[in-house]
């Protein structure tokens, strides 16, 4: 029985650890069929996932163009193409807006808005008979959260430039799109689940009445991937209804 990505490379950029989104997506594409090449600052970082996955594991910093470049050119030289790309390469920064500094937000705009601009840019390239290219977007664009201006701020541009760029691309057969991943566990949050009051707060804003995983990320991020999203210039939330509601503010942890 054939998957859903057989005969598909893709790129993930951003598997550097077993329990993160990167990894679930990889796995979660494998499973339907597709050669991965799997992407982190740090080659080290990702040989052990992607020899379990039989793929190859690529160093990639996403705020330098020559290895964005790279990367899109080891996927084509080692499987012969590309057809899907998702990029989950992303570090927060915690300042209000009144003690913001300039670096901060020239370091959240060169990952976020800049390198995903360039991420697309690469994979479209390499891209010879269409695909789809994934970049997270997330809550904090949804619903405001204190100290986020920097991250939230770079993330929303981002996600302007994903609609530019699925009107651009389209005609070559390309998607693009945005996901934006709720308050979720992972390798970059554990140290928040660790804390009930913190957990507490957060599931009462959802809806759903759960957190969402990172395979129910996988999962979104493999329908847009698959040939059955016939869907551009989007963002999909996956915050188990959180967008509709607010993000808890810190003293409710207490």
């Amino acid at each position: 029985m054939m998957g859903r990505l057989t005969g598909k490379v893709a790129v993930i950029l951003g598997a550097s650890d077993a329990r993160s989104m990167g990894a679930a997506t990889a796995r979660r594409f494998v499973e339907e069929g597709a050669k991965v090449v799997l992407a982190a600052r740090r080659k080290d970082a990702v040989a052990d996932i992607a020899a379990e996955l039989g793929g190859i594991g690529v160093g990639c910093d996403i705020t330098d163009e020559a290895s964005v470049a790279a990367l899109a050119k080891a996927a084509v030289e080692h499987f012969g193409g590309l057809h899907v790309a998702v990029n989950y390469a992303g570090q927060s920064s915690q300042a209000s807006v009144l003690d913001v500094t300039a670096e901060q937000l020239r370091h959240q705009s060169e990952i976020h808005f800049v390198g995903t601009a360039l991420f697309i840019k690469h994979m479209a390239l390499a891209m010879q008979q269409g695909g789809s290219i994934v970049t997270a977007s997330s809550l904090t664009v949804l619903v405001q959260a204190p100290d986020l201006g920097a991250y939230a701020g770079s993330k929303g541009g981002a996600d302007v430039y994903v609609r530019v760029a699925a009107n651009e691309l389209g005609a070559r057969g390309i998607r693009v799109n945005s996901l934006a991943p709720g308050f979720t566990r992972s390798a970059m949050t554990e140290d928040y689940f660790a804390v009930p009051a913190v957990t507490n707060a957060f599931l009462k804003e959802m809806p759903l009445g759960r957190f969402p995983t990172v395979e129910d990320i996988a999962s979104t991020a493999l329908w847009l991937a698959s040939d059955e999203a016939f869907v551009t210039g989007q963002r999909i939330d996956v915050t188990a209804g959180q967008a509709l509601r607010r993000t808890p503010r810190p003293e409710e942890f207490i």
